[in-house]
């Protein structure tokens, strides 16, 4: 019997008895996914974001991965927003603080070739936290920061666009503006069109080319035409001998760089015979197109024709390439000083280290810079105004704790990454005082401010005649804004200083040119004193 029972053939399985082998299969491997996921946590980019191509691109209040020296802020951000929603949620004392959103939409990651370096990242980064906690230091709504990364190039807006807009729709926190949108690009062009199209007011803090405009694109920083005007009030009073040349960057798809060379040609091209003396090169920001930096024509021509004005249409990250060019050929007998014109939101600290300031002195040269900010504001004998002096405080405590660079300020970063959030929040809490009638009501029957809301806020003039009735009053100057439609919402009445390296003259000084601020409505002089 033994031997034939192990002779015996197993009876084969049905398909029921196959399905449950394969449904088996199936769990066991779905529960070895979820120990490993668990194991291994979120994922470098968090829950809230994917990793497209490396960057992890949407929108969240948590902390992940990006470049080093940039995490710790991050995580500082999150620290900030978590506090918040605690706040709201389950106060560890006094009374819950309602809160609402506000999204900084800007890549939290570089290489060689993007438009915003790692430096100008964390530095912009750290002036947005300066603005959130100062914001949240009193009453009112409070403010969690989300961030919101579009990728090193800028070119992953969409889904983060998307799901902006559907945080506008949330009635216990809702989104009510953008700030970031660093560079003027074809894809920021297209993000901030989305943006108006979502009815998202949105604020850019160093945008500068003049024609990136949108109906709910609100800018802080002044303009490329601005800023040619600053620079003509200095060329008034020290014209040399109308010597000039242009230097300008031919990437057809940097609408900075482009727009700065139009404005240039315009302000300057008669006077300074621009059409006939120009030299073009190729910048680094951008995908490749072939060696970039080729500053030898513009040098040499630059020489033979004895130029004393040099109008620079590209980014400063190129800028020092072409200092260095100029040193190579010494000051080509001259007997005049060189003076390189450019525009820009500050002073970048890669223009005045050792080796760039070295260089200038070998080829006799100059930087004059039309500006949003001027280092004196804060390196200087004078006690700085109320307003910049309470961002000074905050600035400091956030670079104690982590590492920002050499001269953190002077490149005009944080400084207007925080005033353009100050600007949303001031809005905020205006429209929050009025809607709620001085927020007497308790916490749970507290109408909260919508992005509608603000918007239509933000679109009431701020200046009328002499007056300044609800005018930003940063850190980088007071200034406002006059109603929809009018200077396609570019900031008015913001100073301009113009600003020589190795220092000389500025704006102000006795016997330099005077103080631009940027016009109302095309008329110069306008402004409140």
């Amino acid at each position: 019997m033994l031997p034939r029972l192990f002779r015996r053939h197993p009876r084969e399985w049905g398909p029921l008895e196959w399905l449950a082998v394969f449904g088996l299969g199936v769990l066991v491997a779905v529960a070895i996914t979820v120990a490993v996921t668990m194991a291994r946590g979120p994922g470098r980019c968090g829950d809230d974001l994917r990793d497209i191509g490396g960057d992890c691109v949407g929108v969240t209040a948590e902390a992940f991965e990006a470049d080093p020296g940039i995490e710790g802020l991050i995580g500082a951000v999150a620290d900030e927003n978590a506090r918040v929603r605690q706040d709201w949620e389950d106060p560890p004392s006094g009374p819950r603080i309602p809160y609402v959103r506000i999204a900084l939409m800007m890549p939290f990651t570089a290489d060689d070739h993007s438009a915003m370096t790692k430096d100008m990242i964390r530095r912009g980064l750290a002036g947005a936290l300066a603005a959130q906690r100062q914001a949240n230091r009193f009453g009112g709504p409070h403010y969690q920061l989300l961030l919101a990364p579009d990728g090193r190039n800028l070119d992953q807006w969409e889904p983060v666009v998307t799901r902006l807009a559907e945080l506008t729709k949330d009635t216990r926190a809702p989104l009510v503006g953008v700030t970031g949108i660093p560079s003027s690009t074809p894809e920021t062009r297209k993000a901030i069109a989305a943006l108006s199209k979502h009815s998202i007011p949105t604020v850019g803090p160093v945008i500068t080319a003049a024609n990136m405009n949108s109906p709910y694109f609100f800018k802080t920083s002044p303009n490329n035409d601005q800023f040619a005007r600053a620079l003509g009030l200095y060329l008034e009073k020290e014209p040399a001998r109308h010597r000039g040349f242009l230097v300008w960057d031919n990437r057809n798809e940097d609408v900075y760089s482009q727009n700065l060379r139009a404005v240039f040609e315009r302000h300057f091209g008669d006077a300074y015979d621009l059409t006939n003396h120009n030299s073009n090169f190729t910048g680094t920001s951008g995908t490749d197109k072939g060696i970039p930096q080729r500053f030898t024509d513009a040098v040499q021509k630059i020489c033979n024709e004895k130029s004393d004005t040099v109008f620079f249409a590209g980014r400063d990250q190129d800028l020092p390439a072409f200092m260095e060019r100029l040193a190579q050929e010494g000051d080509c007998g001259r007997t005049t000083a060189l003076r390189i014109l450019k525009v820009g939101i500050g002073l970048e600290p890669t223009l005045t280290a050792d080796a760039p300031t070295r260089w200038l002195d070998e080829a006799q040269a100059t930087i004059v810079d039309a500006s949003a900010v001027d280092p004196a504001w804060w390196a200087g004998k004078t006690k700085p105004k109320k307003a910049l002096g309470r961002f000074l405080d905050r600035f400091e405590e956030i670079e104690k704790q982590y590492e920002l660079g050499s001269k953190p300020l002077d490149d005009g970063y944080a400084v207007m990454y925080h005033d353009a959030f100050a600007l949303l929040a001031g809005a905020v809490d205006r429209t929050f005082a009025e809607i709620n009638e001085g927020g007497k009501k308790a916490p749970e029957a507290l109408s909260i401010p919508t992005n509608d809301d603000v918007y239509n806020t933000l679109i009431i003039p701020s200046i009328a005649g002499d007056a300044c009735s609800s005018c930003l009053v940063g850190a980088g100057g007071t200034y406002g804004f006059e109603g929809p439609g009018k200077n396609d919402q570019w900031a008015v009445c913001k100073p301009v200083p113009v600003v020589e390296y190795p220092p000389g003259t500025r704006s102000g000084d006795s016997g330099a040119p005077g103080l631009y601020r940027t016009y109302r409505s095309g008329s110069q002089g306008a402004c409140p004193s």
